[in-house]
């Protein structure tokens, strides 16, 4: 009989209403913490995802003007780069330009102290021409002196005598 009290105090209903109670109030506990969860759950659920979704499109898109970033900046240097090297020819085409320009300027200034040595010695002669200038200028008169008196000859000589006139048709004034 000991066995059977022992069990039947196992069993005691009051024990076995405390236990069931205990597992339904937490059991019910449970229940409401389970709801709580989900009911928070899908709260988060309403702003994460469409989050997540938002940040997937700003994320491609970022993508998308990074690549295309990069395409532009890969062109422009393409561009940059065909247009340095023909920049490149242009320069080394004006620097042997000015090469030569620089020569020619060099074989110019040889030719102004060639010149310049040229018009020293002319002075000499230019005293000489001023000389020469002085004399034709009297022989210019004396000349005019010379033209003056053969007309007053030939005026003598044809009005003079009449038998002169036939020497006058040889003289040619």
């Amino acid at each position: 009989m000991t066995d059977t009290k022992n069990i039947k105090q196992q069993n005691d209903p009051t024990d076995e209403n405390k236990e069931g109670i205990d597992v339904k109030d937490n059991q019910n506990s449970m229940d409401r913490l389970s709801m709580a969860f989900e009911t928070s759950a899908r709260r988060w659920e309403l702003i994460v995802y469409p989050s997540l979704f938002a940040f997937i499109l700003l994320a491609a898109y970022g993508f998308y003007l990074i690549f295309s970033l990069a395409k532009d900046v890969h062109f422009l240097a393409k561009s940059v780069d065909s247009n340095m090297s023909l920049m490149s020819s242009s320069v080394r085409t004006m620097t042997d330009s000015v090469g030569q320009l620089s020569a020619n300027v060099r074989t110019m200034a040889v030719s102004v102290d060639s010149m310049a040595q040229d018009v020293r010695t002319l002075e000499p002669m230019l005293t000489s021409m001023d000389a020469m200038e002085e004399s034709m200028k009297a022989m210019t008169v004396s000349t005019h002196y010379i033209q003056r008196d053969m007309r007053g000859m030939n005026h003598n000589i044809r009005d003079v005598s009449r038998p002169m006139s036939m020497w006058n048709n040889f003289v040619p004034w």
